[in-house]
């Protein structure tokens, strides 16, 4: 996770940096800067025109050039990163999608139940024509969708009981805006009464009524009881300027940001004394300025801050951010760290989009999982502190000029996706590159891997836990009441040959219990090593062949570590044990007299029967390899409770036969530990 983190803050200083070369290049070609100024004179009539219907300012009745100018002039500073992007925007001919509403509860749900944005309803009555044409409403959607102001058709032969309900027996215009100013109030529909069936004429009333949202302020006293004032409001901005009404793009904001932000136009086309507008600071108009409890910052002296619904909305969001904008922020921050596993990830290409489709699911799930306790915590009432400090964190830190810096590289990339998606997929290319190189440096085989190598062992660990899903997660001694095993059916049925052997995972053998054989009133092992070299030389070139034999299966690390800790250890032979009594539980003790060299007893020894785990059946033979167990070699024991040499029996199960070889009981299942009966006296030899 740490490495997919590292990467995408690379990627987002390599996106910085590249942001930089632009500007560095578009000023070496073009010499200007996205923030250097425009004069408005020396623009054509199309682009004033193109600056003021992106801005919302009607032009239908000023036909000069020079009024549009002074129009635009009034409006606020035009810079040349606006300029591009209103032609950009203009040029781009993309069919803005409208909605038809199907019935009563689609509208309620679409149109007055969401309150915090303006609504455009055509509404068609029945075996009537709509109000507006075909072509023109066209125009229409285009037009209102610039500053966020969703469009749709209500056709009344739908839902012919709801339109006489409303009184809708004609065709006419609906347009809902929130009535109150705070968050989530009351809608209100208002119905277009004009005669004039232009767009221009119907945008008017849009932006006129929008507008009536706003508290307008006409005269120095009124302002300054306003700029003193303290409510509700931590923020708010405030337009001076020389207009009949605030832009179009100003209201649209003041309705998506209602309850966060207050909009406040203060119109100073009739002042004759602007005294206290200087006392305040504010020395020229129009002027966009955001006052906040930090303090007063004013709106288009950094880079990005155009006079735009985009631009405009971007700054507010990073000031006063909703729980929704930063959950969003986290979704898509989350996704892209996670679309790096898709380069980090070596090997075939099937396995790079299965580890994909696993950490999209895994973060996803984990980042909806830590957001639910955050949005209740926020929902306590001793945590406004908290959130009002945040939100002046964010305050100080988004008003910085590298805050602005990352919010004009954000507008920018967002307006070029395809230069976002292959910047992205190029930095995951080089990730791919020095990632492959460094696997290979350090001799990785799974770089080499194709899909069908991958696909096939991925469908052996999955027929491996899907046959036997208890074998790698079980811990030997388990105390549980698996005692009878409704899988021991199925068990039994995969040892004849006719049947496909699942391949288990053998880790569980780690966990099988191991002790030394142990007799009584025998000299050490040290005298014993020293005294039978040349036994031990057999038994380790017995041991060789066993070691050699064991590369050839195909094992675990686990069980490399149980061969490296029996290497050493000497194979039983008759010659070597120096009790090799074969007596087991299951028949009458018999004891056989033998002579051990120089260094046997009088009489046979006793196993230490002490040493041996107590659910273990007690003998003195290893069924693999049909010898006796000598003094200190290591023994290993199975759930069903016979025991073998430790070697013998990690070559049978690594060998994929994984049951006991006396009463072919699964090595990997617990069972009921057998109970030994009372001990026999200890016999004389005859």
């Amino acid at each position: 996770m740490w490495v997919k983190l590292c990467c995408l803050l690379l990627y987002f200083l390599a996106l910085f940096v590249l942001a930089r070369v632009f500007e560095a290049v578009a000023w070496y070609e073009s010499g200007f800067l996205a923030t250097q100024l425009v004069d408005p004179v020396a623009l054509s009539f199309r682009k004033l025109r193109t600056i003021l219907e992106c801005r919302g300012l009607g032009h239908s009745g000023l036909p000069e050039k020079k009024d549009v100018r002074e129009l635009v002039e009034k409006s606020g500073d035009l810079m040349e990163g606006e300029l591009y992007s209103a032609l950009k925007e203009e040029e781009a001919s993309e069919s803005v999608s409208s909605t038809n509403f199907s019935g009563e509860m689609h509208f309620y749900e679409l149109v007055e139940d969401t309150k915090d944005g303006i609504w455009l309803v055509q509404v068609i009555a029945n075996d009537r024509s709509p109000l507006v044409g075909k072509v023109h409403w066209e125009k229409m959607v285009k037009k209102v969708s610039r500053f966020g102001i969703r469009t749709g058709t209500f056709n009344c032969s739908s839902d012919p009981r709801y339109c006489r309900r409303r009184g809708w027996l004609k065709s006419t215009l609906i347009m809902s805006v929130p009535q109150t100013s705070t968050s989530k109030g009351k809608v209100m529909l208002k119905e277009y009464s004009g005669r004039k069936i232009e767009v221009e004429h119907i945008f008017k009333w849009i932006t006129a009524h929008a507008a009536s949202r706003i508290k307008t302020i006409y005269n120095s006293e009124h302002l300054k009881e306003e700029w003193n004032k303290s409510d509700q409001y931590r923020v708010k901005i405030y337009l001076f300027a020389n207009l009949d009404q605030p832009p179009a793009f100003f209201s649209a904001l003041s309705v998506k940001f209602t309850g966060r932000v207050e909009f406040i136009f203060v119109n100073v086309e009739n002042w004759d004394n602007k005294s206290y507008m200087a006392e305040i600071g504010i020395y020229k108009t129009p002027s966009y300025i955001l006052r906040t409890p930090e303090g007063i910052y004013r709106y288009g002296n950094n880079t990005g801050e155009f006079i735009s619904l985009r631009a405009m909305d971007s700054f507010l969001r990073s000031l006063q951010p909703e729980v929704n904008d930063l959950f969003v922020l986290s979704l898509v921050l989350v996704n892209l760290m996670a679309w790096m596993d898709l380069f980090i990830t070596q090997g075939a290409t099937i396995k790079r989009f299965v580890v994909l489709i696993s950490t999209l699911g895994t973060y996803n799930s984990l980042l909806i999982i830590s957001w639910l306790p955050v949005l209740g915590f926020l929902q306590l009432p001793y945590l406004d502190s908290f959130y009002e400090y945040s939100l002046k964190l964010f305050r100080y830190s988004n008003t910085t000029t590298l805050a602005s810096w990352v919010r004009a590289d954000w507008m920018f990339y967002s307006s070029h996706p395809a230069l976002f998606l292959s910047t992205y997929l190029g930095h995951g290319l080089l990730i791919d590159y020095f990632e492959k190189k460094r696997r290979r440096n350090n001799n990785t085989d799974e770089v080499n891997a194709n899909n069908l190598e991958w696909l096939s062992s991925l469908w052996d660990w999955y027929t491996s836990y899907l046959f036997h899903p208890i074998a790698s997660f079980q811990h030997f001694p388990f105390d549980s009441d698996w005692d009878e095993d409704p899988d021991l059916f199925l068990e039994r049925l995969a040892f004849p040959d006719l049947w496909l052997h699942p391949l288990i995972p053998t880790d569980y053998i780690k966990n099988l219990p191991i002790w030394r054989f142990k007799c009584l009133g025998v000299h050490s092992d040290e005298e014993m090593l020293e005294t039978f070299q040349d036994s031990e030389s057999d038994s380790d070139s017995e041991n060789k062949e066993v070691f050699s034999s064991e590369k050839e299966v195909s094992e675990d690390d686990e069980l490399n570590a149980f061969h490296k800790r029996s290497e050493g250890e000497p194979r039983c032979s008759a010659e070597t044990c120096s009790c090799a009594n074969k007596y087991c539980q299951h028949e009458p003790y018999e004891r056989k007299a033998r002579s051990y060299g120089s260094y046997s007893t009088a009489g046979d020894t006793e196993p230490d029967w002490s040493a041996w785990p107590s659910e273990m059946l007690h003998c003195t033979e290893c069924v693999v390899c049909l010898e006796n167990f000598a003094n200190g070699c290591l023994l290993m024991g199975l759930p069903c409770g016979h025991v073998f040499h430790q070697n013998c029996i990690v070559m049978w199960l690594a060998g994929g036969r994984h049951c006991c070889p006396v009463c072919r009981w699964a090595s990997y299942k617990k069972k009921q530990p057998y109970t030994h009966p009372q001990p026999l006296s200890n016999d004389t030899p005859s």
